[in-house]
């Protein structure tokens, strides 16, 4: 038997906002996909047309990979730090 609490919808454990959406995928989404150690030029034929979220609006990872100077990336930690070092932090804008 069931109880009724189960029965009950359940409501969301975080509420979603009204906000606008954010255009592109976060860097640690991307960067989950890949397996690790990992070079860049691998990187970049497996994911280079993914659009990552950044300060300055989305751009594709391929055009992030071309300002850092790593070329062959231990971690996965590696990776994250080495595009947020060329893409910087803040607010990432809307639509």
């Amino acid at each position: 038997m069931a109880d009724e609490t189960d029965e009950e919808e359940e409501e969301p454990a975080v509420e979603l906002g009204e906000g606008e959406p954010v255009e592109g995928a976060p860097l640690a989404r991307v960067a989950s996909r890949l397996t690790w150690a990992q070079q860049k030029s691998e990187v970049v034929r497996k994911e280079g047309d993914s659009v990552v979220r950044t300060p300055d609006g989305p751009q594709t990872l391929e055009s992030l990979l071309e300002d850092v100077d790593i070329t062959y990336f231990e971690t996965r930690r590696e990776f994250e730090d080495a595009v947020r070092e060329v893409v910087g932090t803040g607010p990432v804008p809307t639509e």
